[in-house]
């Protein structure tokens, strides 16, 4: 499957990895794909991104609100409860130091320095990734792909997506007509 990726699509895998490795994840997971199609200038998942106005801090605010376990949906609902999670951590980072929380959550987790696994997520987002380029008759998967399968595939980049605005329907006719507008010009 890997041999019909474009450089930017491979970019972007290679990019989860790294992006899961600094974050000590024990495996590449959806945010990471996410994150990762950030940072490679001019693919066409970013103009898709912005035309759903997805903004890349607020995506990495996202996803690294996930680092404390839970999303921006759990934030929202303990808010209503009157809980503010950004004050919970800073009383804890006051207590007991910067990272505190971040250190206790890596105990006991195996951090790998070379290889790092997709987990069942990533690899779901790959494949939806290969099923959407058939499914639009693109004989390569590029970055636009990706972020179909991110958008199609149940996960915390779902999640983060569907919650900044962004649709899988309306995201699948914009990479058409960017293809296709690629192609005519």
């Amino acid at each position: 499957m890997f041999e019909r990726f474009t450089d930017k699509a491979r970019q972007v895998v290679v990019g989860a990895q790294e992006e899961s490795r600094q974050r000590h994840a024990d495996a590449i997971r959806t945010e990471h794909l996410l994150v990762a199609l950030y940072a490679v200038p001019g693919n066409l998942a970013l103009t898709v991104l912005e035309g759903h106005s997805v903004d890349a801090a607020a995506v990495r605010a996202d996803v690294d609100a996930l680092r404390g376990g839970l999303g921006p949906a759990d934030a929202e609902a303990l808010s209503t409860l009157g809980i503010d999670l950004d004050e919970v951590r800073r009383q804890v980072e006051d207590a007991f130091g910067p990272g505190a929380l971040d250190r206790a959550r890596s105990r006991g987790r195996r951090w790998f320095a070379g290889h790092i696994p997709f987990d069942r997520g990533a690899k779901k987002v790959l494949e939806l990734a290969l099923r959407e380029a058939l499914r639009l008759k693109h004989d390569y998967i590029g970055c636009e792909h990706i972020l179909l399968g991110l958008l199609h595939a149940e996960g915390s980049a779902q999640t983060i997506l569907l919650a900044r605005g962004a649709r899988l329907d309306t995201a699948r006719i914009m990479v058409e007509e960017l293809v296709r507008g690629r192609r005519a010009g």
